[in-house]
């Protein structure tokens, strides 16, 4: 056995007793109702029930981060709020589980199971870069049916952008600043921790292309840690709400609209009646931010397609200062403003 494969081993022994299923099951009529509508001809007898006679819908996979029962997962996974969800560990232990929170922006959620007894956790950190080529590891619960499934690969890309179903409905949520990599992650994966071989967390899997071989991807672990952390401090995820629609200026639309500059987030509504660009009330609204403002610059970042407006507020807590430099006109104004808390 060489030194890879060795540590390889031995960070997916380090974890695994951390890891968890997590299973989706509903009223049996309202199933049944999503089962058929979707043209999926299954009895209801034949649909798989638990204990109290509600149907599985679903799975997938999330670690504990904590040794009081804190479960980090993916927000799709559990996106809806009339279902229930149950948590095995790796003894086969069968918990209730409590959605404490789910993240406005990233494809996060944090559960909680109550416990008398300290159970495993895997330890968050804050991550060193990630390197192309770099082997990872994937574990969860694959297709919400085998359970501590492990597969490995490389870092095969960094920061990138994808638009994700996230629930039965269709509802599409774009997914951004993501870890690609070529490890499989499967349906029922999602929620599961990538590893560096030092058994570090470094993501949680999150999706996969469909029809494509190889192609996943996962959540940066920095953003999870921070909603941890929330959690554990204010009982809820919290994140920074500045109160504006934008979209971000290139060189294509420099050109196209003969705009002065070729970044910045123009401040623009969206084509829906009733909708504003500033948000009423808002610290933008607040600040005299209005329509048509491009912000430049904010905290001394230039803000660009790479580096888009919403990715420097992630550093940012509610409650905390930020300065904008912003294009009116011809004319570059300074604004100081306090980051209010979204919702």
């Amino acid at each position: 056995m060489d030194t890879h494969e060795r540590k390889v081993i031995d960070a997916v022994h380090k974890v695994l007793p951390a890891i968890v299923s997590v299973i989706i099951t509903k009223e049996a009529d309202f199933a049944e109702h999503v089962l058929t509508s979707k043209h999926i001809c299954v009895p209801e007898l034949a649909l798989p029930r638990d204990e109290d006679g509600k149907v599985k819908i679903g799975g997938g996979s999330g670690f504990f981060v904590s040794d009081n029962g804190l479960v980090l997962t993916n927000k799709h996974v559990v996106m809806d709020e009339k279902a229930d969800y149950t948590v095995f560990d790796q003894k086969g232990q069968r918990r209730k589980a409590t959605v404490l929170g789910r993240d406005p922006i990233f494809d996060i959620a944090i559960l909680k199971i109550e416990t008398d007894k300290k159970l495993p956790f895997i330890k968050l950190k804050p991550p060193k870069p990630l390197r192309l080529g770099q082997t990872v590891i994937a574990i969860g619960n694959a297709l919400g049916e085998y359970e501590s499934t492990v597969s490995t690969g490389v870092v095969s890309g960094l920061s990138r952008f994808v638009t994700a179903i996230t629930d039965l409905s269709g509802h599409q949520e774009r997914l951004r600043g993501l870890i690609q990599t070529d490890a499989a992650i499967n349906v029922g994966n999602s929620g599961g921790p990538l590893l560096n071989l030092d058994s570090n967390v470094v993501g949680i899997n999150a999706a996969v292309v469909y029809g494509a071989q190889n192609i996943g991807f996962a959540i940066p672990i920095a953003k999870a840690i921070r909603d941890v952390k929330d959690i554990q401090t204010y009982g809820r995820i919290r994140r920074p709400f500045l109160g504006v629609r934008y979209i971000i200026l290139n060189q294509q639309l420099q050109k196209k609209f003969n705009f002065s500059e070729n970044y910045g987030a123009m401040i623009v509504r969206e084509n829906i009646p009733g909708d504003h660009a500033v948000v009423p009330g808002s610290a933008a609204e607040k600040a005299g931010i209005k329509e048509s403002d491009i912000i430049l610059i904010c905290n001394g970042e230039h803000i660009t397609e790479r580096r888009t407006l919403e990715d420097i507020l992630e550093s940012v807590s509610p409650g905390e200062k930020v300065t904008l430099i912003l294009l009116r006109g011809e004319k570059r104004e300074k604004k100081s403003l306090t980051i209010e808390e979204w919702g």
